[in-house]
């Protein structure tokens, strides 16, 4: 287990250090000060290390220099604390807690708060407490959110497990957990819903931090019973006036960057031209693709885009560092380069394209020029996390028919419609024609099939239904069993029998993600961990769904990061139509719907 002592019980080592009897661990000479409390960069600064903790920053650590010291010459390039992401699901990067990590840190990312609410919905309490325990092993800052919607909507979706108040209040006694995760049942605890409420009783009584999640354009009387139930941050806002009401009820504004979600540009507005506190916004990701992970960045990637929208440099930093740390009450462990916190920090060369060229974390060097200095060994799942596509049977294209109401030569149809960029859909009205009594998918107006598989009690339910804008124009199909948050199997397609296929390759081989074109597999990315994970270096699962996007855009997709898309179809907390085992769901009014009007 990767442990570190506490500031108190190292206390007398970082004072000795300071004051020169006893030698520092490491020092780091002649850096840029990027010091977030007080908003200044302070040139000429030297660091000096012990314990894993900063124990001197100052003008001269000279004295603190031994012969055992590690010395580490900044040469005039800027420290920075460690970045931190206050919001996100490893199981969304396809691969393991200690995976994502080995990807992360040399992107600068030195502290994570994960919500393992993918992994729950499969696997239940076992399920967080396995990547609970995994998160301790590794060498960087990883705490865990305990799921709180499990399953996300009750009567609207049916999980693969359940928790409840009793589940929150055991997991609050564990050493790693931070707070509750994100309050997706806005609905509920608008409500008053006892079982809701009595989670975030549980998470404040324990001292944590409830997170929220609040889909919904509405600011009225609904939002502002939201804040009275206790949610203290939320990332799902999309507009400048989301972010200002979330700040102005005494929430923290969470600014999310992922692989798809994009919601940072609209809402810094409410800084940089409306002159809001900085202080009370954070950035995040939400939800990263393995790709984006190994080839753009991380929580790096988020604050230069911060800056292109206009954010000063260390504003930007302050949001991905120090505000995260006050947030969930770790301001003292975490954030800033000031004594006693853990010492994690990178070294870049200019702050706006930031360049991560070192990363330090808990004081010892982890990352140099974008490769990791240091072995993270792989964390073993057991068995019990595997084999866990409990399909009744394999599929047939007589499984995906939709069949048209008596004598109708078309239809009208409620249609799923994807937008670019953005985690919510639109709930699209479209005329459809009739075939041999089966309603077709339009490839020349966009739209396709869209198929939700029960795969976690081999019910043998398929609920099937249309959806738009993803630009299919072959025959295809593309299916997942990362479906966000039930996690049944979401199949998209063309082709009625490349649907079937895909999900059968799928059931073989223990979950994934797969794209089928005329019978043929084009790419396939295996997720044996609850058919969300991977147990493959994050390298290697990142070439793998870069060949899953190619193949995409092969059978005419261009949507950016479609993937990410295509497994948030089943997502029945963000409006504003979803599918789900039990039917279509407009999420605007929380209700199942009918696939015709």
């Amino acid at each position: 287990m990767s442990t570190l002592k506490s500031w108190a019980e190292t206390a007398p080592l970082l004072v000795d250090t300071a004051m020169g009897r006893r030698k520092a661990d490491v020092v780091i000479r002649n850096g840029l000060w990027v010091n977030v409390h007080s908003g200044e960069i302070i040139p000429r600064t030297d660091i000096a290390i012990t314990a894993g903790r900063f124990a001197y920053v100052g003008p001269d650590a000279s004295h603190a220099i031994g012969p055992d010291t590690r010395v580490i010459l900044a040469d005039g390039r800027y420290l920075v604390p460690g970045l931190c992401d206050a919001h996100m699901h490893v199981e969304s990067g396809m691969v393991t807690v200690t995976e994502f990590a080995r990807a992360v840190i040399p992107h600068g990312t030195t502290s994570m708060f994960i919500d393992p609410h993918e992994i729950a919905n499969v696997l239940g309490l076992a399920g967080v407490r396995l990547m609970h325990d995994e998160a301790m092993e590794l060498p960087i800052n990883i705490f865990v959110q305990m799921p709180s919607c499990v399953p996300s909507a009750p009567g609207l979706e049916n999980a693969g497990a359940e928790l409840g108040p009793d589940d929150v209040r055991e997991a609050m006694n564990w050493p790693n957990i931070i707070g509750l995760g994100e309050m997706m049942n806005f609905p509920g605890v608008i409500a008053g819903d006892s079982k809701m409420l009595a989670e975030i009783a549980a998470t404040q009584n324990a001292g944590r931090t409830v997170g929220g999640h609040y889909a919904s354009p509405d600011l009225g009387l609904a939002f502002h019973a939201y804040a009275a139930g206790g949610p203290a941050d939320d990332h799902e806002g999309t507009r400048r006036e989301d972010a200002i009401a979330r700040v102005r009820q005494g929430m923290r504004a969470m600014l999310r960057l992922g692989s798809a979600w994009y919601d940072v540009a609209t809402q810094v507005k409410a800084i940089t031209e409306d002159g809001l506190d900085s202080r009370n916004f954070i950035l995040c990701t939400d939800d990263s693709h393995s790709g984006t992970l190994v080839n753009d960045g991380h929580m790096n990637r988020v604050v230069r885009h911060a800056i292109a929208q206009g954010l000063k440099p260390i504003t930007a930093i302050q949001m991905a560092t120090l505000n995260t740390a006050q947030h969930f009450g770790l301001e003292r462990e975490l954030g800033s380069i000031t004594p006693g916190r853990r010492a994690d920090l990178i070294i870049t060369s200019d702050l706006v394209s930031l360049p991560v060229e070192m990363v330090v974390a808990r004081g010892r060097l982890l990352a140099e020029a974008g490769r990791l200095t240091t072995d993270v060994p792989a964390f073993r799942y057991p068995p019990s996390a595997k084999n866990t596509i409990n399909m009744k049977r394999d599929l047939s294209a007589e499984d995906f028919s939709i069949v048209a109401p008596k004598g109708a030569n078309d239809v009208t149809a409620r249609v799923i419609g994807v937008i670019e960029n953005q985690a919510p859909t639109r709930a699209l009205d479209m005329r459809l024609k009739v075939r041999s009594g089966l309603v077709e998918a339009d490839i020349s107006s966009g739209v396709c099939q869209i198929a939700l598989v029960e795969r976690h009690r081999a019910t043998g339910g398929v609920t099937n239904a249309f959806v738009s804008g993803f630009g299919y124009n072959v025959e295809c199909a593309v299916a997942t069993t990362v479906a966000h948050d039930s996690h049944h199997m979401i199949v998209v397609g063309t082709s009625r029998s490349d649907m079937a296929t895909a999900a059968n390759i799928l059931r073989k081989v223990g979950g994934g993600a797969v794209v089928v074109s005329k019978g043929d597999q084009l790419a396939l990315v295996e997720l044996p961990i609850a058919g969300l994970m991977s147990d493959e270096r994050a390298e290697i699962v990142a070439a793998k769904a870069g060949a899953l996007l190619e193949a995409m855009k092969s059978c005419g997709c261009s949507l950016n990061n479609a993937y990410m898309q295509h497994s948030l179809l089943a997502l029945v907390v963000i409006p504003e139509l979803r599918i789900s085992d039990t039917g279509l769901v407009d999420v605007r009014r929380f209700e199942k719907v009918d696939l015709f009007l």
